[in-house]
């Protein structure tokens, strides 16, 4: 499967600069092996916290 990276980019919720932007699979890949979750899951308030926890997640999603 071909990625495309120029569309994920544009697309791409998350605030934070790094070198996975617009490269889902390695985005996912990297968060989940820190036991963590993407920024592009959160609502836009939580996102920019840069806490990508699965417990600050589950705290966000259950006040919604």
């Amino acid at each position: 499967m071909e990625c495309k990276k120029e569309i994920n980019r544009e697309q791409c919720t998350c605030s934070y600069p790094c070198s996975r932007r617009g490269m889902c699979c390695e985005c996912v890949a990297y968060h989940r092996s820190h036991g963590e979750i993407p920024g592009c899951f959160f609502p836009p308030e939580a996102e920019r916290t840069y806490d990508r926890s699965v417990g600050y997640f589950v705290q966000v999603m259950s006040r919604r």
